[in-house]
């Protein structure tokens, strides 16, 4: 029979067992208490030859590369090709304030014995963020509507003044690199000699990444008091050929309210970059009209050579050119086109 000083001692000796089961069994993490984590040793599987697990692609893969590809290296190069050759998508795009003056002679086909005199400024507004911009330029009638300013001939030594001077005030949403969609809006009026034409325009353009491929489409409405309401649409499917060639596919429809008549143009064109300061254009062209029925009233076949003549700024222009018009009966008609260029913006 055990007396009370040993069943003291037994007890004694049970009760760290008894603890160390439970703690075993319950841990204490899943009580609720809060413990520092212990490193857990793991069993060496160095040895063993087994075969790696096939990682599985993962969906969103899929969906980022053409976003990566799209905001690298495709929106890159089609930047710097619009900004060399002044397009139009530089001036309406860029956050920079921008100044271009043209100086251009054209002879043979829509040409005649004259300079002509053109330019565009868009400059930010102070206080505004790049919100508002103040845009001063020359025909913009027939710059929306894509038709060729007519000036009075003059002589060679003279150079044609433009048709029109017009001041607007621009709002546009402040461009973000990651965002693909830009908008803006002008109100304004032009000068046509003493008469006065007010105007308003409105333009939004969104970029769709496809892969190695990039679509950008464009629309533009505008009302001038001269000409009436009318809207362009834009479609520019953009593709990198190499890390020097791009190529352009670029359709565009204006619609005339007041002539009831969609004005169509269709380009296909490869950028091919020589050098820093040089750049080749090839280009192929048709014009048409919808009304009385789609018909085409002009195809063209160019090569526009373009090189920088100082730093970033001043360049000049070669262009020679085959036009095929309806009014010659299709028959080839050569022109070649001169231009002399300063472009103002942030580069130097």
């Amino acid at each position: 029979m055990s007396t009370p000083e040993q069943k003291s001692i037994w007890y004694s000796c049970l009760s760290p067992s008894l603890l160390l089961g439970m703690a075993l069994l319950f841990p204490v993490r899943l009580l609720g208490a809060e413990q520092p984590d212990v490193p857990v040793l793991q069993p060496d599987t160095s040895t063993l030859q087994t075969a790696a697990p096939t990682p599985q692609p993962d969906l969103l893969d899929t969906i980022d590369a053409p976003r990566d590809y799209l905001s690298g290296k495709l929106i890159n190069f089609a930047s710097n090709i619009d900004r060399f050759f002044g397009d139009d998508r530089n001036y309406q795009e860029s956050n920079q304030s921008v100044f271009q003056l043209d100086l251009t002679r054209v002879t043979g086909y829509g040409g005649d014995q004259k300079f002509t005199l053109s330019g565009r400024a868009k400059m930010d507004l102070p206080t505004t963020e790049k919100h508002l911009h103040l845009l001063l330029e020359t025909n913009s009638s027939k710059n929306v509507t894509g038709e060729p300013a007519q000036t009075q001939a003059t002589p060679i030594t003279k150079v044609a003044a433009p048709e029109s001077y017009s001041a607007a005030v621009r709002y546009e949403k402040k461009k973000e690199e990651e965002k693909p969609w830009h908008f803006s809006a002008d109100a304004g009026i032009e000068l046509h000699g003493t008469d006065l034409d007010p105007f308003t325009r409105a333009r939004g353009s969104y970029s769709i990444p496809l892969d190695q491929w990039r679509l950008k489409a464009a629309e533009t409405v505008f009302w001038f008091n001269s000409i009436g309401a009318g809207e362009t649409t834009q479609l520019d499917l953009e593709h990198s050929l190499s890390e020097t060639i791009l190529f352009r596919a670029s359709s565009n429809a204006t619609w005339l309210n007041d002539k009831q008549n969609f004005d169509l143009h269709q380009d296909f064109l490869f950028f091919h970059t020589l050098s820093e300061r040089s750049a080749l254009l090839y280009q192929v062209s048709a014009t048409g009209i919808s009304n009385p029925h789609i018909q085409a009233t002009d195809y063209v076949v160019l090569m526009r050579y373009r090189y920088r003549l100082h730093r970033k700024w001043i360049f000049f222009e070669l262009s020679p050119q085959l036009h095929f018009p309806k009014e010659n009966n299709y028959q080839y008609s050569p022109a070649l086109s001169m231009r002399l260029e300063m472009l103002f913006d942030g580069s130097k």
